[in-house]
């Protein structure tokens, strides 16, 4: 590995060389710290009958805009009301369903109100949409969407959003002429 003074001496992330505290001091092990962010620059097979490539990195800092864009998206896609919602957020926009579900039905234990357990319904059914099984999504968006016609007043926004997300899963199956019942209501 090799360090660019340069990008080290403008980033604010702690490293340490620990070849000298290592069982293998050969190895020239450099310790950085957790959340340390890298670009790859370069990827390079060794040899042409080789398994082996050679990964070219490059340290990032704050300052880098499209890091910058990229943790603004990201934060922007899992606001929620509090950390345990926008963990479970994260946790399907990174693919992770089984924590994702594991998540969601704990906090459907304590869920306080109609709305709440709605909104986890619905995250549920998103999950099980994304995930491709399509029929467990459309229980958990007629379980929201029950919960949704009890407590809103029938001209309330978030119904048609229900509405939409159910069509969407029966157009996903190809159901088109269903699909399109949801989508006029």
């Amino acid at each position: 590995m090799t360090i660019d003074p340069s990008k080290i001496s403008s980033s604010i992330t702690p490293f340490a060389m620990i070849e000298k505290h290592s069982a293998l001091p050969r190895e020239q092990e450099i310790l950085f710290t957790m959340h340390s962010v890298f670009r790859i620059v370069e990827i390079t097979q060794t040899s042409s009958d080789s398994r082996l490539w050679e990964v070219q990195l490059t340290i990032t800092d704050e300052s880098d805009p499209q890091l910058a864009g990229l943790t603004d998206c990201i934060k922007e896609e899992v606001q929620g009301s509090n950390g345990w919602y926008r963990m479970g957020k994260l946790m399907l926009k990174v693919g992770h369903f089984d924590q994702a579900e594991e998540l969601y039905n704990e906090l459907l234990k304590g869920a306080s109100d109609d709305r709440e357990r709605a909104f986890i319904y619905h995250m549920l059914a998103i999950m099980k949409n994304r995930q491709g099984k399509y029929p467990e999504a459309l229980e958990y968006y007629e379980k929201s969407h029950k919960i949704l016609e009890i407590s809103l007043p029938p001209t309330h926004p978030s119904l048609a959003t229900s509405y939409g997300c159910i069509g969407g899963v029966y157009s996903s199956m190809g159901e088109y002429s269903k699909a399109l019942e949801y989508y006029e209501k």
